[in-house]
């Protein structure tokens, strides 16, 4: 398959309608075969899916260094984006934000050593610092945007109002958080935010990581360190009851004569349409026929019955997508419009 359409997110930012997420292509979800990754992320390039997506914390850096095995050789002919912002927290073993405007220039320089580039298309701030205004972690991007180390600025899991407070800054190209089937809370604030701004959408996890493909099939066959084991909708409690989404979207691929994976990219796009908003999904894989597989969902359609059953899934999904809620755009926009109904005098949504 060749020929992938282009898509225009934000600030003349052009990519190809899908891209691939490389967090999986490294020992994310298990260990993981770094030639058998490279020629995945060449095998993408060479059938039209040039957007290529990772990020500092990935493998911390040895993401970034799977890449530049293909960028040194390829940089031209695809458009980069990686993410900065997220920092391990070796006694815990979790995660925590940094967006000082002194850590985002250390950041862009370590990143551009590790891919053996002098510039990436598009620069995010993986997770936002709530010790830090977003306005000076933006100040300091387009700085970046400036020096020429970065063309473009992206803000991954923000909510609404912290979109808006760094447009003001700078035009923000695209906004990537988790948009699917099971994941659709960005639907609420942040979409209508981003359509009405003119940014672009990047959905990470289309696929449910794995999950609406069908292709976990028990919780507790998961290794030791697939990442999936921190993910509240993948433990047994939780797991059992979700399941129920994959039989729907196996029934509607079996009506449209699709594969799982491509009915839940396939709804992602007709999302996209439905709200106003330009979507580029990024699914992950470590094997070039599920690139291509993926790549084949640009051009489907699903009928309206179809939508219809796949939109009722979301309201059955047991379990948050982070195990802590203000890590995502989630947990932040719930608590910013609690604030709001406070000052308010109302009592707002339970």
């Amino acid at each position: 398959m060749t020929g992938i359409p282009t898509v225009e997110l934000g600030d003349g930012l052009a990519t190809s309608a899908q891209g691939l997420g490389g967090m999986a292509l490294t020992d994310v979800y298990g260990a993981a075969d770094p030639d058998q990754s490279v020629a995945t992320i060449n095998h993408a390039i060479d059938i039209g899916v040039t957007f290529l997506d990772t990020a500092n914390v990935y493998g911390q850096g040895a993401n970034e260094e799977l890449f530049a095995r293909v960028l040194r050789h390829r940089r031209a002919e695809v458009v980069l984006a990686t993410k900065f912002g997220i920092l391990p927290t070796p006694d815990d073993g979790g995660f925590r934000a940094r967006g000082d405007a002194a850590y985002v220039h250390e950041s862009i320089d370590a990143s551009l050593k590790r891919l053996g580039t002098d510039s990436v298309d598009l620069y995010y701030y993986h997770r936002v610092d709530s010790r830090v205004p977003i306005e000076e972690t933006v100040g300091a991007l387009a700085e970046l945007v400036t020096a020429g180390k970065v063309r473009h600025i992206g803000l991954s899991e923000v909510t609404a109002l912290e979109l808006e407070r760094a447009h003001a800054v700078h035009p923000i190209a695209a906004v990537q958080s988790e948009w699917s089937l099971w994941s659709r809370d960005v639907e609420e604030y942040v979409i209508p935010t981003a359509a009405r701004l003119g940014i672009g959408f990047v959905a990470y996890s289309p696929l449910g990581r794995g999950f609406l493909t069908g292709g976990v099939t028990d919780a507790t066959a998961l290794g030791e360190k697939d990442a999936r084991r921190n993910f509240p909708r993948f433990s047994d409690e939780n797991f059992a009851a979700n399941v129920a989404a994959v039989e729907v979207v196996r029934q509607v691929a079996d009506v449209e004569g699709l594969t799982p994976a491509q009915v839940a990219l396939a709804w992602v796009y007709a999302s996209g349409r439905r709200l106003g908003v330009p979507v580029v999904p990024i699914p992950g894989t470590r094997k070039a026929h599920r690139v291509d597989e993926n790549a084949a969902a640009v051009t489907a359609t699903l009928s309206d019955a179809s939508l219809a059953r796949l939109d009722g899934i979301y309201a059955g999904i047991e379990g948050e997508r982070a195990s802590d809620p203000l890590y995502i755009s989630r947990g932040r926009e719930q608590r910013e419009h609690a604030h709001e109904h406070r000052a308010s005098g109302t009592e707002g949504p339970r």
